[in-house]
């Protein structure tokens, strides 16, 4: 069976060119820039807009934007030309819907990208979440600085580097013997939205047994048969997707757990098709994996779902 995604990166990351800073400041001054404001990117219609070292020291200058941080996200593989992303906030009180006007979430305009620019978006996205809610050492408590173009953060007071973190996390496609998938509502989603069932690997545990207890405790079914699919990054707030598919042969044990997943159903094509099309049924929106999961065993693409705000 074939993988989920196969492309292979757009981006090198050039990690030797992290440790030299004189290297990084003259990479910054012909870089392409993304800029984040606040979680969310610079974007207009379908493409992300970058911008210049010289737009963001115009926009530091006019004190439309803080100075904020600069993370290196690595280099063109053909033209070797460099990204950065600027992550910074607004200056004064501004009203949100005048913070929308230029800037999409990837959430909402992830789908809609190109692979490149949805891969710098992601990488962006990841760093800017770790930096915000890492001011201070875990060690000593101490304020701590971006460093090797924010692949780090280090703390001047013990000396001591820090590295961003990624939560793993598993997202299973269950199915039964006669072809058909299980999906499962959260009682946080709009009513009529189903997916997969996923859940974060737990200290000492295996991806396959990982696998086997979420959906266990979600749907009440026993699965065999895992089969791996392949990974996404999805940095809200910092998370690695790794796809599995998985056989139950207790199909009429399925239900919902009460709490995390309140409704389950099992779908053949034909009925996922037409609860798609007359809108009973919500699927996850196109840029997530658990959507590229259902459409590999639809074998075509479904209605709806391009965004989930």
């Amino acid at each position: 069976m074939s993988a989920i995604n196969q492309h292979t990166s757009r981006i090198d990351r050039a990690g030797e060119l992290r440790v030299n800073q004189e290297s990084l400041d003259q990479l910054w001054q012909r870089a392409q820039i993304l800029q984040i404001a606040e979680g969310r990117i610079a974007a207009v219609d379908t493409a992300l807009t970058l911008i210049s070292a010289q737009d963001v020291a115009t926009h530091i200058a006019t004190k439309t934007f803080t100075e904020g941080s600069r993370y290196f996200l690595g280099l063109d593989l053909h033209t070797k030309a460099p990204f950065f992303a600027w992550d910074t906030e607004w200056v004064g009180t501004i009203d949100d819907e005048v913070k929308e006007v230029g800037f999409s979430t990837v959430r909402e305009i992830g789908s809609l990208l190109s692979e490149q620019e949805l891969e710098i978006s992601l990488h962006a996205m990841g760093l800017s979440n770790w930096h915000r809610a890492h001011p201070r050492c875990p060690r000593c408590g101490g304020a701590t600085r971006v460093d090797l173009g924010g692949a780090a953060r280090t703390c001047d007071a013990d000396g001591s580097q820090h590295h961003p973190r990624t939560d793993s996390a598993v997202i299973v496609l269950v199915k039964d013997r006669d072809d058909r998938i299980l999906l499962g509502h959260q009682p946080i989603w709009p009513e009529g939205r189903f997916s997969t069932f996923a859940g974060f690997l737990e200290p000492g545990e295996t991806f396959e047994q990982c696998v086997a207890r979420e959906v266990l405790e979600e749907s009440a079914v026993v699965v065999t048969e895992l089969n791996y699919l392949g990974s996404q990054p999805w940095p809200f707030p910092a998370s690695i997707m790794i796809a599995f598919e998985a056989v139950t042969d207790n199909p009429e044990r399925a239900q919902g757990d009460g709490q995390e997943i309140t409704e389950v159903k099992w779908f053949t094509r034909a009925q996922l098709l037409a609860a798609a099309k007359d809108g009973s049924l919500l699927l996850p929106p196109s840029i997530s994996v658990a959507r590229k999961m259902i459409e590999r065993w639809l074998g075509e693409s479904a209605p709806g779902g391009q965004t989930w705000r």
